[in-house]
């Protein structure tokens, strides 16, 4: 009689075990689940449990604990970049005015006589303050891109002809640069939805990025799910190099002079139309990378 009472002892204990179990389970599965919509959505509710497990609603009272302080940071992180964005912009409209000043008393100036000194310092100081008007033009633009006030306007765009354009109008210059550009492009017309505009200023960014790095090439193909790569001899760059190009304002030494901006431009404008861009840098050669997928 004494061991089925104990077996029957047991069964209970592995049933209430097994029980408790299934709910621990059902608890954690609760966590996960709230804890990833909560990651991906802006709201201030915090992840409730039905189950009375004392483990299981410490471990929610920590995680919402967590997700509010996330919260915080985060909203601490996008009014200081928006912060950011606005100021870069007010520079920008603020040193116009006084860069364009400059620049005209410059040419009056450069029409009077002057002595080759004089006319060297000159030179000199209409190159700087030609490179500033760049500079100044390049974060208006940034901070245009990157903030993401206004919506792209999508429209139906062939990526064969805007490769075929940008390209034409880079003609000129990467030949006069020594770089020869080949394109090769599919038979089937490549459409997506895009920013028309922007584009253009995405693929011409890329173009005269190739233009500051190559080294006598240039290779372009638009593959047909809408791939566009640019590739060519890269004999400045390094792989360290090539990991911060689309850092905002990194320059290679060995490129000519440049804001920084370019390559941190295209990236915004092209995640905004719901496309990626990257570059990867192989046995010396460097290659960017734009996707645009079908359903963007």
């Amino acid at each position: 009689m004494l061991p089925w009472l104990l077996c029957a002892a047991l069964a209970v204990i592995v049933l209430v075990l097994f029980v408790r179990l299934r709910l621990l389970q059902n608890s954690l599965d609760e966590i996960g689940r709230q804890l990833g919509e909560r990651l991906v959505s802006d709201t201030n509710n915090p992840i409730f449990l039905s189950s009375r497990d004392a483990h299981a609603r410490k471990l929610a009272a920590e995680l919402n604990f967590q997700l509010k302080e996330l919260r915080r940071q985060r909203q601490r992180y996008e009014n200081g970049d928006r912060e950011l964005k606005e100021a870069v912009t007010n520079v920008s409209h603020d040193l116009r005015t006084p860069l364009t000043a400059i620049c005209g008393y410059l040419e009056l100036l450069d029409k009077g006589d002057k002595s080759p000194d004089q006319a060297r310092y000159l030179s000199l100081i209409a190159d700087r303050a030609e490179a500033m008007k760049a500079l100044t033009e390049e974060l208006l633009r940034y901070s245009v891109a990157a903030g993401g006030e206004d919506a792209p306007r999508l429209e139906p765009v062939n990526l064969n002809a805007a490769v075929e354009e940008a390209v034409a109008s880079f003609y000129g210059a990467l030949v006069e640069g020594g770089v020869t550009p080949r394109v090769s492009l599919p038979d089937e017309r490549v459409v997506r939805n895009l920013d028309r505009a922007a584009l253009s200023r995405v693929l011409g960014n890329l173009l005269n990025n190739a233009l500051k790095y190559s080294g006598g090439d240039l290779n372009v193909t638009l593959e047909e799910d809408g791939t566009i790569t640019l590739s060519n001899a890269a004999p400045g760059l390094d792989e360290v190099q090539m990991g911060r190009l689309f850092d905002r304002f990194y320059t290679v030494e060995s490129a000519q002079p440049s804001t920084g901006l370019g390559l941190s431009i295209a990236r915004a404008l092209t995640e905004r139309m719901g496309g990626t861009i990257a570059a990867r840098f192989e046995d010396g050669r460097l290659y960017v990378t734009l996707c645009f997928p079908k359903t963007s």
